[in-house]
């Protein structure tokens, strides 16, 4: 099996780190409060339950480096969820742009790609 890749590692435990501080402001402070007032915490909370999950199986995925190529695009098109899924409905409910809400399908469509990718994947033993 071929070592991880420790870019993709790091990034992926990054955004679960982000995953964890960006629940947490949501949930607590000012900007639970500004969510509440503005009637947008629905949206963040939805960023959230997707992200932090997606996160750890990008964790995983990037652990299973060298598994072939439709293990590295399922990580690939993860990520891209996480980005376009997530951040645009954290966007949206912290600035209440509302065009923001036309990119969270693409992220979804990500997501989805990248859980297809997986079970496509002809993992090595």
């Amino acid at each position: 099996m071929t070592a991880p890749n420790t870019f993709r590692v790091r990034l992926s435990a990054f955004l679960g780190l982000t995953g964890i501080i960006l629940g947490s402001m949501g949930a607590h402070g000012k900007v639970h409060d500004l969510l509440v007032a503005a009637n947008e915490l629905e949206h963040w909370k939805t960023a959230s339950f997707y992200h932090l999950p997606h996160a750890v199986l990008a964790v995983l995925l990037a652990l299973l480096a060298g598994q072939g190529r439709a293990a590295s695009w399922s990580w690939r098109f993860t990520i891209a969820g996480i980005l376009l899924f997530s951040g645009s409905l954290y966007l949206l409910a912290y600035t209440q742009v509302k065009w923001l809400a036309h990119v969270t399908p693409f992220g979804g469509v990500s997501f989805m790609l990248g859980w297809i990718c997986i079970s496509i994947a002809k993992w090595r033993e």
